[in-house]
This record gives structure tokens, sequence and C-alpha cells, in this order.
């Protein structure tokens, strides 16, 4: 179970858990990314100036382009700030 701590009561709801929802993904598509094996088969080998290197390495990694290919993919949009922004004037504005 993943838990998402964006509530914030001066937010909208919506607009937190979106953004909640999107830096989870994100957290777990720059897990994905990670050479975990090659880092696993290192420590075992005791080779540890490679290990470092390897992570170090790999903190550089463009997870970004990645992020934005999954985005094209599935059709949804990079900037969700413009979806939420109409949502806030469109909807929120009309409940008070």
């Amino acid at each position: 179970k993943i838990g998402l701590d964006y509530f914030d009561a001066s937010i909208n709801r919506i607009s937190a858990w979106v953004t909640g929802e999107r830096a989870m993904q994100q957290a777990l598509l720059c897990a994905l990314l990670v050479p975990h094996d090659e880092l696993r088969k290192l420590q075992d080998q005791g080779n540890f100036t490679k290990l470092m290197v390897l992570q170090e390495q790999s903190k550089l990694m463009p997870w970004g382009a990645v992020w934005a290919e999954y985005l094209h993919r599935v059709d949804n949009v990079a900037d969700y700030y413009s979806v939420i922004e109409y949502y806030e004037q469109q909807v929120l504005a009309n409940r008070k």
C-alpha cells in the first residue's frame, strides 16, 4: 500500500491528490530505472568503487524523458496545472 501525504487545507483537495499521485508515479518510475541487479552483483562481489560510480551515474539518468514518453503514450498532459487551474476557476469558485 502506498500512502500519499499531500493534504493541505489551504490547497484544494483535487489538486493535492493529483500532485501526490503524480509524484508517487514518478518515484516508482525512478525506482524501476535503477539497475538493481547490477548494483546487487557489484555489492556481492565487493566491488564498492564500481558500485559507487554506478550509483552516481544512476542519479543522472534522464527519468524526465521517460516520464514524458509515458505521459505521451497514455494520452496524458505534462502540464496538468492548467487543468487544475481551470477546475479551480470553473468549479471551486462557484462553490462559495
